[in-house]
């Protein structure tokens, strides 16, 4: 049987037009997101495992696409979101946590990929996107 992990994560921005990143402790900065749980909406997904990662509470905007990682079998579900509570607090799945301009987010997140994913989110337009690597 072949196993294929969905996702939910989350562009959350910020009044000030900053972006929430969590430091991973393998995969370093990225924005925050994860697994979809059993009897759990995608949307209801992302709302979580933001609180988690990060102590930040969101309101989901939209929906902005879905980006396929092949060789791993992930599909990843993609929002943006805003801060409606909460304060930053790291986790075991989060060694620092922060809001970053868009600039400095780019800086520090090293993954291309996440990088691409990010763009995505922020340039998405009426439609979704869904892109595959």
């Amino acid at each position: 049987m072949h196993k294929f992990t969905l996702t939910s994560g989350a562009v959350v921005l910020n009044k000030q037009n900053k972006i929430l990143l969590k430091k991973d402790p393998i995969r370093g900065w990225e924005l925050p997101g994860g697994c979809v749980e059993i009897n759990e909406t995608i949307k209801e997904t992302v709302i979580r495992e933001v609180k988690e990662e990060t102590g930040i509470e969101v309101e989901i905007i939209k929906f902005c696409g879905v980006s396929h990682e092949i060789k791993n079998s992930i599909c990843n579900m993609w929002w943006l979101a805003t801060p409606i509570g909460g304060e930053l607090q790291i986790s075991f799945e989060s060694l620092e946590v922060g809001f970053f301009d868009i600039e400095d987010a780019l800086v520090v997140i090293e993954n291309e990929d996440f990088k691409h994913e990010l763009l995505h989110c922020l340039n998405c337009g009426v439609e979704p996107f869904c892109i595959s690597f």
